[in-house]
């Protein structure tokens, strides 16, 4: 099938570029290639781009330009932020995460585990979001760092950042979060969620690939991790990728011009899918907080069979599911689990994710696509 054809309902995944993200990219792909670090005009043209970007970027977190670091995207960002702490410790302390966080959040949190670090993976209640007391009660154990992502990948549940900052402050530790996916889906001023720490995935947000970023606020101590030349004030070494960095400031500077409208739009289409859906398949459960979610994630859980026969027999939509398959054998996903979800069930699950270019007729054919493909699937 033609991906012409096709509803792509999996912006969690990744977004398109916004044609004026290329527009901004495009000068620096061709005929302004210089190297920051020069210091004739080719450099100096590229340096100025690379400063335009990072006050974009800033204007969207709220934050001022010098706490903002170019990474490569958000697993490099979070890697700095959580080894990058680690690193200005003379011995192992205590990390509190949760139980729900994506690879790039988790994976180095085992690593430093493994290295001697105590970890707490704080337990989420049945809309996803982590348990306060919970948290609570780890982080005055005396924690170092509390690392949770802002909502999650697979539900959009958006977690009690705030809250949790404070609780790390109280006891002197530091508030990391991974907000890649919740970045021009939502208001993230990092001064109204009091981090220390905060993550960004170009690609998440109508960006490229290969960019991201980390606010680090002022006087955070922090080691890198890359070690070579002193580019980004030391802590991320390596030639700037200035034609991604100028693309990431641009749709940072796209997603704060309409913000709240485009939010909206995208949260009536998704309620909208959510109702059309929901009135064809019985027994339809809906995965993540009813209200405290972002205004573009559908986590919806089909009865009966597993989401990926419904996505199999509904190939003009291109979604996702958050199960995964090892030698022929599918498991439900860990994060519905995590909710309290059982796992027969959690393996209907099917995540929908709306974007900038959904159209409301898009989603009337999405429903009918996936009803009529759960129906087959099932008999009924």
């Amino acid at each position: 099938m033609s991906p012409d054809a096709v509803i792509y309902l999996d912006h969690n995944a990744t977004t398109p570029l916004l044609p004026e993200v290329v527009d901004a990219m495009l000068p620096f792909l061709r005929s302004h290639f210089g190297n920051p670090s020069s210091g004739h005009v080719f450099g100096a043209r590229a340096r100025e781009a690379v400063a335009r970007a990072r006050e974009q970027v800033a204007g969207l977190l709220g934050c001022d330009d010098d706490e903002v670091l170019f990474t490569s995207g958000g697993t490099e960002a979070n890697n700095l932020a959580i080894r990058g702490v680690a690193g200005r410790h003379a011995r192992p302390g205590a990390i509190v995460t949760t139980a729900v966080e994506h690879p790039a959040t988790e994976r180095p949190c085992a690593w430093l585990e493994r290295q001697g670090w105590q970890l707490t993976r704080v337990s989420v209640d049945a809309g996803g979001r982590a348990r306060l007391e919970e948290a609570r009660a780890a982080i005055a154990r005396g924690a170092v760092l509390v690392t949770v992502m802002h909502s999650n990948n697979e539900t959009g549940a958006l977690q009690p950042i705030a809250e949790l900052a404070h609780l790390a402050h109280e006891t002197g530790a530091l508030m990391h979060t991974d907000a890649a996916q919740s970045l021009g889906k939502v208001a993230v001023r990092v001064r109204e969620l009091d981090v220390d720490l905060l993550s960004v995935a170009g690609h998440k947000l109508y960006a490229p690939k290969g960019v991201g970023a980390l606010y680090v606020r002022r006087g955070t101590p922090l080691a890198p991790v890359l070690l070579g030349a002193g580019h980004e004030r030391g802590l991320r070494p390596g030639t700037e990728n200035v034609a991604g960095i100028v693309g990431l400031g641009a749709a940072c500077l796209a997603a704060a011009g309409d913000l709240a409208t485009t939010s909206a739009r995208i949260e009536r289409l998704r309620d909208l899918l959510w109702d059309k859906l929901a009135s064809a398949v019985p027994g339809l459960g809906l995965n993540g907080h009813p209200q405290l979610r972002l205004p573009n994630t559908l986590n919806v859980r089909f009865p009966k069979v597993p989401g990926s026969a419904v996505l199999a027999g509904a190939p003009e939509i291109a979604a996702s599911t958050g199960s995964a398959c090892h030698e022929g054998h599918e498991s439900a996903s860990a994060v519905i689990v995590a909710m309290g979800v059982p796992a027969d069930a959690a393996i209907g699950s099917v995540r929908l994710t709306l974007g900038r270019g959904t159209t409301e007729e898009e989603v009337t054919r999405a429903a009918a696509a996936l009803s009529a493909a759960w129906r087959r699937a099932t008999g009924e």
